[in-house]
């Protein structure tokens, strides 16, 4: 970006703890809240947002159109189902990036029966979230509720 082309009215948008945007796609037991994207803030070409499950809750099978997705495991123990069946996946802890492509099926899991998964999530363009039939937690191996 050069110096002509530099928005100089533009300014940060702060978003506070507790005032997060509450209004943001939802998928069963995932709770969203938008930290920065176009519900609240001026942004146009990213959603970035906090996703909590409570203890051995998960979502609903979704995928999130066109969108990439990043997601960051800040708390927990999380595991993504993903593939034909769900029948594959993906464990991670605290620390750990992935990556989601664009309308990938998937169904994201707290594997702990006793404390909170959150993660911390990016997408772009925005937080599309479209919910698929959901499938019964005994397909989803190694998966168990409270």
């Amino acid at each position: 970006m050069t110096e002509s082309t530099v928005d100089h009215t533009a300014v940060p948008v702060l978003t506070r703890a507790g005032h997060e945007d509450t209004r943001t796609a939802q998928s069963g037991d995932c709770v969203r809240v938008s930290g920065v994207g176009s519900q609240h803030t001026p942004a146009t070409r990213i959603w970035f947002g906090k996703v909590t499950n409570r203890p051995g809750y998960r979502s609903l099978p979704h995928h999130h159109g066109e969108a990439e997705t990043g997601g960051y495991v800040l708390r927990g123990s999380a595991r993504i189902y993903f593939g034909e069946n769900y029948q594959h996946y993906l464990d991670m802890t605290e620390g750990d990036f992935v990556f989601v492509p664009p309308f990938m099926p998937h169904v994201e899991a707290n594997m702990s029966t006793t404390e909170d998964l959150v993660w911390l999530t990016t997408r772009t363009p925005d937080n599309i979230v479209v919910n698929l039939e959901d499938v019964a937690d005994a397909l989803l191996r190694g998966y168990r509720r409270r």
